[in-house]
């Protein structure tokens, strides 16, 4: 189980951050939404994984899953949810203004 949750960490990472290199601002927000996906995944195995258990300890459970990391990644995956809509309305305002949705800064018609 901990090799599953492992490789599905390091798949998501490395293509997050092969989509963020991209020149176009739509792989770049596919990309960071990947990453936090990768870390939401991250805190929540670091909290082990236990199938089957409350989170809240009591005398009649033989263990208990830790409920701060489930906080956590709830939270952190509302505050991402957020981030991402500004991004896209980022990249649409300049997408919109701009005509194009590279995010190079080369300006090749300026002199």
């Amino acid at each position: 189980m901990e090799i599953l949750v492992a490789s599905a960490v390091g798949i998501l990472t490395a293509a997050g951050i092969y989509l963020i290199l991209r020149l176009r601002t739509f792989p770049v927000i596919v990309g960071l939404a990947l990453l936090s996906y990768a870390v939401n995944i991250f805190i929540f195995a670091s909290g082990r994984l236990a199938v089957g258990l409350p989170p809240v300890l009591s005398k009649a459970a033989q263990g208990y899953t830790d409920p701060l990391t489930q906080a956590l990644v709830l939270t952190a995956i509302v505050i991402s949810f957020g981030m991402t809509a500004v991004i896209v309305m980022l990249a649409l305002g300049a997408f919109l203004e701009s005509g194009s949705d590279r995010i190079d800064t080369d300006d090749e018609g300026e002199a």
